[in-house]
């Protein structure tokens, strides 16, 4: 056990750095952030020693180096277009992050585990047909259609719920629903899929013949079972939230870590870019590493080498 966890650690680690070169190489394509960052007025020699102030006239990789060495010291960089640490402005947006994609993930598992459960135990039936029918539905819908379908009805003309900003339960609720649109419907169905598995076991058949409550049966034999491969599509949902916020925080303009983001790459802020997703990817990965540790714990017959 002890040399898995070593082994999914170093894994985890090479995700993480294969993913800040990815993003690293990416932004700095998109053009040069002295363009948006100086005036139009401003002179070649002005330029150039801007760009020297801000490290940009060393090479690509000699940058990425810096901005590796600088993590390890704690260091994420000053924000070009703020003047502010880098690591600050993430982590001051992350909670409202948290927030949002939390309440999602609990819509989500509040209204998709009994969805797909039910499904399963009555297949083909009308619940069935109806269940799957709203999942299919909510992952065929665009998430940035849904956030504007959602802040038409219930907030301009019924004007039940504010359309955007932060601040009680009213605000969270429309864009909790349109981050959670996707991953409800996913959870559900792959419920769906895991529980028609195992309640065609033998194991199942003879907890049912020895008399034992179809409540039993279905939640404390066969939803145990179940829930290993519901737990996995559970958690990279979860990951999926942290990025797929993005569209939703801007729509709603929650001030999470995904709206910082994406002005970031308006402004070409590489270095609040950068701490931006090396923040979301730690997170996601390390939810991952999560899981497949409390795997031993769900089921005993796991082994790891």
């Amino acid at each position: 056990m002890q040399r898995y966890i070593i082994k999914r650690f170093f894994q985890s680690l090479i995700v993480i750095l294969g993913i800040t070169v990815i993003v690293f190489i990416i932004i700095h394509l998109t053009g040069d952030p002295t363009d948006l960052l100086l005036p139009p007025e401003a002179g070649p020699q002005e330029r150039e020693l801007f760009r020297k102030q801000l490290g940009l006239d060393k090479p690509i990789y000699v940058q990425y180096f810096e901005f590796l060495k600088n993590v390890a010291h704690g260091d994420f960089g000053q924000s070009f277009r703020h003047q502010t640490s880098a690591f600050s402005l993430i982590m001051g947006a992350l909670p409202a992050t948290i927030e949002l994609t939390i309440a999602a993930m609990i819509l989500s598992i509040v209204i998709a585990l009994p969805v797909g459960i039910i499904s399963a135990i009555r297949p083909r039936s009308y619940y069935d047909r109806l269940g799957m029918s709203f999942a299919l539905l909510g992952q065929s819908i665009p998430v940035y259609w849904a956030g504007l379908m959602l802040i038409l009805l219930f907030a301009v003309t019924l004007g039940w719920l504010p359309s955007t900003g932060r601040g009680g339960i009213e605000h969270l609720i429309l864009p909790a629903v349109t981050l959670g649109m996707f991953s409800t419907a996913a959870i559900a169905r792959f419920t769906r899929s895991s529980m028609l598995d195992v309640l065609d076991t033998d194991y199942i058949r003879t907890a049912r013949i020895k008399g034992l409550s179809e409540y039993v049966v279905v939640l404390k034999h066969a939803f145990k079972n179940a829930s290993i491969p519901v737990l996995t599509m559970t958690s990279l949902q979860f990951g999926r939230m942290l990025s797929g916020a993005v569209i939703t925080e801007t729509i709603f303009s929650w001030p999470g870590v995904g709206r910082i983001a994406v002005q970031a790459i308006y402004n070409r802020d590489f270095p609040v870019v950068q701490t931006a997703v090396f923040v979301t990817s730690v997170i996601f990965v390390g939810i991952n590493f999560l899981v497949d540790i409390i795997y031993t714990y769900l089921d005993p017959r796991i082994k790891y080498k």
